[in-house]
């Protein structure tokens, strides 16, 4: 009985533990990610801002790098920066490590300076964890969708004039819709967006 009683102890508090839970449906397939409010709280929401109010919808994965990441959230399908709310103070120390499978927030050199573009690490990346200085901030995990994942990490890449950018993928990979699992949204946008990336 004290046995059975740890085990249903044990269960009950990962369930509590489960974060957020989002759908990425793209044009390549559908992705599931659990994200972890407690270890990147600020990150998560503010994803989750992005999620609620709609603007990941119809936007491109713009930079994809077989055997490293997938990255998007931030164009349009014209090609055109999406606003942005303002930037979120960088949760790099948080334990959560680069892994493949993971989801981190994609920035400048500037570790603070993170807004809407995030990436999906298609490999190990410990090298973005940082060390001395500020990593990437990784917030989440796929939990289900690999096979999207395969899909995307198959389309050829080059250079994009409009991007003026290398590894932009030459079949588009649209991010059609994203949306929470399991929950309502919670409410209206606490405030407008400020900027474009």
């Amino acid at each position: 009985m004290k046995a059975f009683l740890l085990l249903l102890g044990c269960l009950l508090s990962s369930a509590v533990l489960a974060g957020p839970r989002v759908e990425l449906v793209t044009s390549h397939g559908k992705l599931q990610l659990e994200l972890d409010e407690q270890a990147a709280p600020l990150t998560v929401a503010n994803f989750l801002r992005y999620v609620d109010d709609g603007s990941y919808n119809n936007s491109l994965f713009h930079r994809l790098i077989p055997g490293f990441v997938v990255q998007g959230g931030g164009y349009d399908t014209d090609y055109a920066p999406l606003p942005s709310y303002g930037p979120i103070e960088n949760e790099s120390d948080n334990g959560l490590s680069n892994r493949a499978g993971t989801i981190a927030m994609a920035r400048t050199q500037d570790p603070h300076s993170a807004t809407r573009q995030f990436y999906i690490n298609l490999s190990d990346n410990l090298s973005l964890d940082g060390g001395r200085s500020p990593g990437y901030t990784v917030f989440g995990r796929v939990t289900a969708g690999q096979e999207a994942l395969t899909r995307m990490a198959g389309v050829p890449t080059g250079m994009n004039m409009q991007l003026r950018a290398r590894d932009v993928p030459d079949e588009p990979i649209v991010l059609l819709e994203v949306r929470r699992l399991g929950e309502q949204a919670e409410g209206p946008m606490a405030q407008e967006p400020v900027s474009k990336p």
